[in-house]
């Protein structure tokens, strides 16, 4: 199960497993940002490629205006994911 939801503070969050047959979903919210802004990965427990496809495109999107996305407490393993595709040197990552 996936899901994606705003925060309190306007932070993306999200949770559950962002695989394959979620992207369009996710690709779906990620149109309406247009500023920068922070991607919460607490609950999130797993991604696939096509969702880290869409939060590339999305972190492009933005740069073309001077913005971008920040991404926030990813667990070890997604962390490591990140880092081998290059992908910490693309995003901000705390």
């Amino acid at each position: 199960m996936f899901d994606i939801r705003k925060g309190s503070n306007g932070e993306i969050v999200l949770s559950g497993r962002l695989d394959a047959t979620q992207v369009e979903r996710m690709r779906d919210e990620l149109k309406s940002v247009s500023k920068s802004c922070t991607v919460d990965f607490t609950h999130l427990d797993y991604i696939s490629s096509a969702g880290m496809g869409v939060l590339l495109g999305t972190q492009k999107r933005l740069a073309d205006s001077g913005q971008s996305l920040k991404l926030v407490n990813l667990n070890r393993h997604i962390r490591d994911i990140f880092r081998i595709a290059g992908f910490d040197n693309v995003f901000s990552i705390e």
